[in-house]
Formats: C-alpha cells, sequence, structure tokens
C-alpha cells in the first residue's frame, strides 16, 4: 500500500483525491496538510507542512503557489517524491523545482490529465507526418465562464508538443482581427471560448487541402485530474532523484 500525504487537502482537488483513494486498493492518504480543517477527514491534518511527522511514501501537491516552496523543501529534507499539482508558479519558484529534483523525484506537468497526455504523445505523431505535407494546425479551446486564462495551460501544452516535434518552427497566434492577410504557413492559431460551465475541451484540428483530421478530448470532471495525480503517485514512489512529468506515467 503506497502511503500519500496530501498537501492542500481541503481544496477542492484534495477533497477529489481524497474521495477516489477512500475504495483503492493500492494507495492510502495517511495525513493532509492544509491552513484550514473542517475536521471531516478520515485521517490527521496538519495545518504547517513542517509539523508533519506521519511516515509517508509519496506527497501530492494540489495547494496554493504561496505553499509551494515550504512544500518542495519538505519533500526535499525528507527525501519524500511530489508529485507537484499546483499552478501559477512563478519563474523563481520554477527553477526551485528544478533544484529540488536533483535530490529527490519530483513529478510536474502542465495537465494531469492521463487522456490529455496521450494526446500529446499522439499529436507529436500527426505533427511529424502531416506538418510537412502542408496542413495547418488549429487548435480550440474551451471552458467555463469563470476561468480567468486565455489560453488555457493545456492548449499551450498541445501546441508546444507539436511544436518540439517541428523543431521549435511554429510561432503561436491567438488573435488574427488586426490583420488583413493570407494564413502564413509556420503558424499554430489558439482560440479560447469562455461560457457556462464546461470543464475543459481541447480540438486539435489538422487542415488540410480536402481533408480535416481532429483531435478531441472532453472533461466532464475535475475527477480525471485527480486520477492521474494519484496514478502518478503510484508511478513516482520509490523513484530515484530527477525531474519525470505525465508522459513517464503513461510510458
Amino acid at each position: 500500500m503506497i502511503r500519500i500525504i496530501m498537501h492542500g487537502c481541503n481544496g477542492k482537488m484534495g477533497q477529489v483525491i481524497t474521495d477516489l483513494l477512500k475504495d483503492d486498493k493500492e494507495a492510502c492518504i495517511v495525513a493532509g496538510v492544509d491552513a484550514v480543517d473542517f475536521g471531516k477527514n478520515a485521517y490527521p491534518v496538519f495545518s504547517n507542512i513542517n509539523e508533519c511527522d506521519v511516515e509517508a511514501d509519496c506527497l501530492i501537491d494540489f495547494s496554493v503557489a504561496k505553499a509551494v516552496d515550504a512544500c518542495l523543501e519538505y519533500c526535499l529534507s525528507k527525501q519524500l517524491p511530489c508529485v507537484l499539482c499546483t499552478t501559477g508558479l512563478s519563474a523563481e519558484q520554477l527553477e526551485k523545482v528544478e533544484k529540488t529534483a536533483k535530490g529527490v523525484a519530483v513529478l510536474k506537468s502542465a495537465n494531469m490529465s492521463l487522456g490529455i497526455n496521450l494526446l500529446m504523445k499522439l499529436l507529436k505523431d500527426a505533427a511529424a507526418v502531416l506538418a510537412p505535407a502542408g496542413y495547418d494546425m488549429e487548435i480550440v479551446e474551451k471552458h467555463h465562464r469563470l476561468k480567468l486564462d486565455a489560453p488555457s495551460g493545456t492548449a499551450l501544452a498541445l501546441a508546444d508538443s507539436i511544436n518540439e516535434e517541428l523543431d521549435g518552427a511554429y510561432t503561436y497566434v491567438y488573435d488574427r482581427s488586426d490583420r488583413r492577410q493570407l494564413r502564413p504557413d509556420k503558424e499554430i492559431g489558439i482560440s479560447a471560448v469562455r461560457g457556462g460551465t464546461i470543464v475543459g475541451d481541447h480540438d486539435v484540428i489538422f487542415a488540410g487541402t480536402d481533408e480535416v483530421i481532429t483531435f478531441s478530448h472532453t472533461a466532464y470532471s475535475k475527477a480525471i485530474f485527480g486520477k492521474g495525480a494519484i496514478a502518478a503517485a503510484k508511478f513516482l514512489a520509490g523513484k530515484p532523484a530527477g525531474r519525470y512529468d505525465m508522459s513517464d506515467v503513461i510510458g
């Protein structure tokens, strides 16, 4: 049984993961860390991560950016592998992630969904064949009306997957309203839709002459990100120091 510390246990994703692990036969949460404790968890909750003295095999972090520094320091000192899911990290924090990974296993990905990460892998194969054949590539992402950033980090990660396969030759464009010209060849268009309660839709379009190929991913709940984080924790437990991402989990 893999023992997990849930950092940010009383947040939305912390509670999603708590519920998912209630009946899991391979992993369990042995402790949580959160600034607020409502006394509803079946495991002890610490308000300060440095007070957590519970033995564990891995930590899952779904907290806030300001709590990540202490989390990384704790994992390094305890030699505790860390699945880092918190977004919005500063450049200094991202650098700290890389430094921490030299001393302990750290897994960080732009999106924790297994499906999205498989899609990123498939897009590399598609781009290698279709881009040289002259296909245009466009990404359309849709999210709920409360999402603040646009385009989504996942849309950018999908574009990056394509561009990495194509040696970074493509630029990204987010708005064409200020220009009147033919579409450049080396361009990936990224469009954002915001409305209602859409959890997350991503369409990647390869448009060629007389043919369109579309890769689509639809998220129906946040549970997919929790399931991915749990799969990552099971993978990371016992791994040597290093920087990992979800592509390592899906193989």
